[in-house]
Protein backbone atom coordinates (compact mmCIF):
# COMPACT_ATOMS: atom_id res chain seq x y z
CA UNK A 1 0.00 0.00 0.00
CA UNK A 2 1.50 3.16 -1.30
CA UNK A 3 0.83 6.41 0.70
CA UNK A 4 1.90 10.10 -0.05
CA UNK A 5 3.37 11.41 3.37
CA UNK A 6 4.14 15.11 4.42
CA UNK A 7 6.99 16.37 6.61
CA UNK A 8 7.38 18.64 9.51
CA UNK A 9 8.84 21.29 6.95
CA UNK A 10 5.96 20.30 4.06
CA UNK A 11 8.11 18.16 1.55
CA UNK A 12 5.59 15.07 0.12
CA UNK A 13 7.48 11.79 0.65
CA UNK A 14 6.39 8.76 -0.93
CA UNK A 15 6.19 6.13 1.13
CA UNK A 16 4.80 2.27 0.55
CA UNK A 17 3.79 -0.16 3.86
CA UNK A 18 4.03 -3.95 3.67
CA UNK A 19 1.82 -4.92 6.08
CA UNK A 20 2.47 -7.94 9.25
CA UNK A 21 2.02 -8.28 12.67
CA UNK A 22 1.73 -5.46 14.61
CA UNK A 23 4.01 -6.20 17.35
CA UNK A 24 6.81 -4.75 14.74
CA UNK A 25 7.73 -2.82 12.40
CA UNK A 26 10.68 -2.10 10.53
CA UNK A 27 11.32 1.36 8.98
CA UNK A 28 14.13 0.81 6.17
CA UNK A 29 15.85 3.90 4.89
CA UNK A 30 17.99 3.75 1.63
CA UNK A 31 21.11 5.02 0.56
CA UNK A 32 22.40 8.00 -1.47
CA UNK A 33 20.69 8.33 -5.24
CA UNK A 34 18.05 4.81 -4.26
CA UNK A 35 14.89 4.81 -3.98
CA UNK A 36 12.52 2.25 -2.64
CA UNK A 37 11.23 1.27 -6.10
CA UNK A 38 15.16 0.22 -6.91
CA UNK A 39 15.51 -3.51 -7.14
CA UNK A 40 17.96 -4.09 -4.73
CA UNK A 41 16.09 -2.09 -2.12
CA UNK A 42 12.79 -3.69 -2.74
CA UNK A 43 14.77 -6.84 -1.94
CA UNK A 44 15.70 -5.60 1.31
CA UNK A 45 11.81 -4.12 2.68
CA UNK A 46 10.39 -7.83 1.09
CA UNK A 47 12.77 -10.05 3.05
CA UNK A 48 12.42 -8.03 5.91
CA UNK A 49 8.86 -8.58 5.57
CA UNK A 50 8.92 -12.41 6.20
CA UNK A 51 9.78 -11.33 9.99
CA UNK A 52 7.60 -7.51 10.50
CA UNK A 53 5.55 -5.23 8.97
CA UNK A 54 7.93 -3.23 6.88
CA UNK A 55 7.40 0.76 6.14
CA UNK A 56 9.67 2.19 3.48
CA UNK A 57 10.35 5.49 1.58
CA UNK A 58 11.71 7.57 -0.68
CA UNK A 59 13.93 10.49 1.07
CA UNK A 60 13.67 13.94 -0.40
CA UNK A 61 15.04 14.41 -3.79
CA UNK A 62 14.79 10.91 -4.37
CA UNK A 63 11.90 8.81 -6.60
CA UNK A 64 8.66 10.05 -6.43
CA UNK A 65 9.19 11.86 -3.21
CA UNK A 66 9.84 16.32 -3.35
CA UNK A 67 12.09 18.26 -2.67
CA UNK A 68 15.61 17.96 -2.72
CA UNK A 69 18.52 15.83 -1.17
CA UNK A 70 20.35 17.35 1.85
CA UNK A 71 22.35 14.44 2.11
CA UNK A 72 21.69 13.35 6.11
CA UNK A 73 20.94 16.60 7.15
CA UNK A 74 16.83 17.29 6.70
CA UNK A 75 16.06 13.55 5.97
CA UNK A 76 15.77 13.38 9.68
CA UNK A 77 12.38 14.50 8.80
CA UNK A 78 11.62 12.11 5.91
CA UNK A 79 12.54 9.57 8.59
CA UNK A 80 10.60 10.65 11.38
CA UNK A 81 7.83 10.93 9.27
CA UNK A 82 7.41 7.55 8.10
CA UNK A 83 7.87 6.78 11.90
CA UNK A 84 5.09 8.29 13.25
CA UNK A 85 3.39 6.56 9.91
CA UNK A 86 3.84 3.44 11.28
CA UNK A 87 2.92 3.83 14.47
CA UNK A 88 -0.72 5.11 13.16
CA UNK A 89 -0.52 2.11 11.17
CA UNK A 90 -0.54 0.47 14.89
CA UNK A 91 2.72 -0.87 15.50
CA UNK A 92 3.83 -1.48 19.42
CA UNK A 93 7.31 -1.74 18.24
CA UNK A 94 9.47 0.52 15.41
CA UNK A 95 12.71 -0.50 14.57
CA UNK A 96 14.92 2.06 11.99
CA UNK A 97 17.37 0.46 9.67
CA UNK A 98 19.18 2.58 7.46
CA UNK A 99 21.16 2.08 4.38
CA UNK A 100 25.06 4.14 4.00
CA UNK A 101 23.52 8.02 4.11
CA UNK A 102 20.49 5.98 5.55
CA UNK A 103 22.47 4.57 8.14
CA UNK A 104 23.62 8.37 8.93
CA UNK A 105 20.18 9.62 9.30
CA UNK A 106 18.94 6.32 11.57
CA UNK A 107 21.52 7.63 14.12
CA UNK A 108 20.31 11.39 14.02
CA UNK A 109 17.29 10.40 13.98
CA UNK A 110 16.86 8.50 16.91
CA UNK A 111 19.75 10.72 18.87
CA UNK A 112 17.47 14.13 17.59
CA UNK A 113 13.68 13.11 17.41
CA UNK A 114 13.72 9.52 19.19
CA UNK A 115 10.19 7.76 19.23
CA UNK A 116 11.66 4.31 18.15
CA UNK A 117 12.76 0.86 20.11
CA UNK A 118 15.93 0.17 18.11
CA UNK A 119 18.28 1.34 15.03
CA UNK A 120 20.03 -0.29 13.01
CA UNK A 121 23.34 1.15 10.80
CA UNK A 122 24.65 -0.39 8.00
CA UNK A 123 27.42 0.73 5.86
CA UNK A 124 26.94 4.36 7.53
CA UNK A 125 29.79 7.03 7.57
CA UNK A 126 31.39 7.97 11.24
CA UNK A 127 31.76 11.37 10.15
CA UNK A 128 31.23 13.85 7.45
CA UNK A 129 33.09 15.48 5.08
CA UNK A 130 35.13 12.36 4.22
CA UNK A 131 37.15 12.12 0.87
CA UNK A 132 39.94 8.96 1.57
CA UNK A 133 38.14 6.45 -1.33
CA UNK A 134 37.37 7.13 -4.67
CA UNK A 135 33.67 6.51 -4.88
CA UNK A 136 33.30 9.14 -2.07
CA UNK A 137 35.32 11.82 -4.04
CA UNK A 138 32.70 10.76 -7.07
CA UNK A 139 29.92 11.42 -4.50
CA UNK A 140 31.14 14.75 -3.31
CA UNK A 141 31.94 16.17 -6.95
CA UNK A 142 28.17 14.98 -7.33
CA UNK A 143 26.93 16.83 -4.17
CA UNK A 144 29.35 20.38 -4.64
CA UNK A 145 29.54 20.88 -8.66
CA UNK A 146 26.88 22.41 -10.39
CA UNK A 147 27.53 20.02 -13.07
CA UNK A 148 28.02 16.99 -10.78
CA UNK A 149 24.28 17.61 -9.38
CA UNK A 150 22.83 18.42 -13.34
CA UNK A 151 24.26 14.37 -13.89
CA UNK A 152 22.57 13.61 -10.72
CA UNK A 153 19.52 15.17 -11.42
CA UNK A 154 19.39 13.28 -14.82
CA UNK A 155 20.74 10.31 -14.85
CA UNK A 156 20.39 9.00 -11.09
CA UNK A 157 16.98 10.57 -10.51
CA UNK A 158 18.20 12.36 -7.56
CA UNK A 159 17.81 16.00 -6.84
CA UNK A 160 20.10 17.69 -4.61
CA UNK A 161 19.89 20.98 -2.48
CA UNK A 162 22.99 23.86 -3.81
CA UNK A 163 24.91 25.91 -1.06
CA UNK A 164 25.73 22.96 1.29
CA UNK A 165 25.15 22.70 5.05
CA UNK A 166 24.53 25.59 7.18
CA UNK A 167 24.81 25.12 9.97
CA UNK A 168 26.61 21.84 9.92
CA UNK A 169 24.69 18.55 10.98
CA UNK A 170 25.15 16.45 14.23
CA UNK A 171 27.92 14.29 13.02
CA UNK A 172 26.66 10.50 13.13
CA UNK A 173 29.35 9.66 15.83
CA UNK A 174 28.11 12.34 18.16
CA UNK A 175 24.73 11.06 17.26
CA UNK A 176 25.49 7.84 18.51
CA UNK A 177 26.07 8.28 21.35
CA UNK A 178 22.93 10.15 22.39
CA UNK A 179 20.92 7.28 21.63
CA UNK A 180 21.05 5.08 24.37
CA UNK A 181 19.38 3.11 26.57
CA UNK A 182 17.82 2.51 22.73
CA UNK A 183 19.76 -0.32 21.16
CA UNK A 184 22.00 0.50 18.60
CA UNK A 185 23.38 -2.21 16.07
CA UNK A 186 26.16 -1.07 13.53
CA UNK A 187 26.46 -3.50 10.68
CA UNK A 188 29.90 -2.42 8.38
CA UNK A 189 32.34 -4.92 6.07
CA UNK A 190 35.67 -4.98 5.99
CA UNK A 191 35.32 -4.85 2.03
CA UNK A 192 33.50 -1.36 1.78
CA UNK A 193 35.03 0.73 -1.04
CA UNK A 194 33.13 3.63 0.29
CA UNK A 195 33.22 4.01 4.44
CA UNK A 196 36.32 1.82 5.62
CA UNK A 197 35.34 -0.49 8.58
CA UNK A 198 37.26 2.47 10.93
CA UNK A 199 33.55 4.31 10.12
CA UNK A 200 31.86 1.51 11.68
CA UNK A 201 34.14 1.02 14.16
CA UNK A 202 34.08 5.35 15.24
CA UNK A 203 30.04 4.98 15.51
CA UNK A 204 30.34 1.84 17.70
CA UNK A 205 33.38 3.28 20.12
CA UNK A 206 31.29 6.28 20.48
CA UNK A 207 27.36 4.70 21.18
CA UNK A 208 26.45 3.51 24.60
CA UNK A 209 24.88 0.28 26.11
CA UNK A 210 23.26 -1.26 24.95
CA UNK A 211 24.87 -1.90 21.22
CA UNK A 212 26.91 -4.28 18.82
CA UNK A 213 29.04 -4.06 16.06
CA UNK A 214 29.19 -6.52 13.48
CA UNK A 215 32.13 -6.16 11.44
CA UNK A 216 31.50 -9.05 8.52
CA UNK A 217 34.45 -9.84 6.85
CA UNK A 218 33.78 -9.55 2.66
CA UNK A 219 30.94 -7.56 3.41
CA UNK A 220 30.79 -4.51 0.75
CA UNK A 221 28.44 -1.14 1.12
CA UNK A 222 24.88 -1.22 1.90
CA UNK A 223 21.90 -2.84 -0.18
CA UNK A 224 24.60 -3.70 -3.26
CA UNK A 225 26.14 -6.03 -0.60
CA UNK A 226 23.24 -7.07 1.80
CA UNK A 227 22.05 -10.55 1.52
CA UNK A 228 19.00 -12.54 2.78
CA UNK A 229 21.06 -14.33 5.31
CA UNK A 230 22.25 -10.66 6.67
CA UNK A 231 18.48 -9.32 6.58
CA UNK A 232 17.45 -12.12 8.49
CA UNK A 233 19.87 -11.61 10.83
CA UNK A 234 19.09 -8.14 11.39
CA UNK A 235 15.72 -8.67 11.38
CA UNK A 236 16.11 -11.57 14.52
CA UNK A 237 18.32 -8.99 16.24
CA UNK A 238 15.69 -6.57 15.80
CA UNK A 239 12.60 -8.30 17.34
CA UNK A 240 15.30 -9.34 20.23
CA UNK A 241 16.21 -5.40 20.87
CA UNK A 242 12.96 -4.17 20.71
CA UNK A 243 11.91 -6.61 24.07
CA UNK A 244 14.87 -4.89 25.90
CA UNK A 245 14.12 -2.79 28.89
CA UNK A 246 13.79 0.76 27.94
CA UNK A 247 11.58 3.75 27.59
CA UNK A 248 10.84 5.07 24.01
CA UNK A 249 11.22 8.74 24.00
CA UNK A 250 10.67 11.96 22.51
CA UNK A 251 13.06 14.13 21.24
CA UNK A 252 16.51 14.99 22.44
CA UNK A 253 17.61 17.75 24.77
CA UNK A 254 20.89 18.28 22.03
CA UNK A 255 22.68 20.28 24.03
CA UNK A 256 22.99 18.07 26.76
CA UNK A 257 26.71 16.25 27.05
CA UNK A 258 26.78 12.52 26.48
CA UNK A 259 27.26 10.59 29.42
CA UNK A 260 30.42 8.84 29.73
CA UNK A 261 30.64 4.90 28.11
CA UNK A 262 30.33 2.60 30.74
CA UNK A 263 32.96 -0.25 31.05
CA UNK A 264 32.52 -3.68 29.66
CA UNK A 265 31.21 -2.97 26.23
CA UNK A 266 32.20 -5.67 23.56
CA UNK A 267 32.60 -5.77 19.97
CA UNK A 268 31.30 -8.40 18.15
CA UNK A 269 32.82 -9.82 14.55
CA UNK A 270 30.47 -11.70 12.84
CA UNK A 271 31.73 -13.54 9.46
Amino acid sequence: MTATLVTQDGVPIDAVHLPGRRELAIVVAHGFTLSWQKPMVWRVAQRFNAAAGVVTFDFRGHGRSGGRSTLGDKEIYDLDVAVHYARELGYRQVATVGFSMGGSVVLRHAALRGGVDAVVSVSGPGRWFYRDTVPMRKVHFVAEKRVGRLFARHFLQTRIASGGWDPEPLPPADAAARISPVPVLIVHGDKDVYFPPEHGRQLYASAREPKELWLIPGFGHAERATDDRLVDRIAAWAAGAVRLPHAVTGPRDTGRPAAPEPPAASERAAS
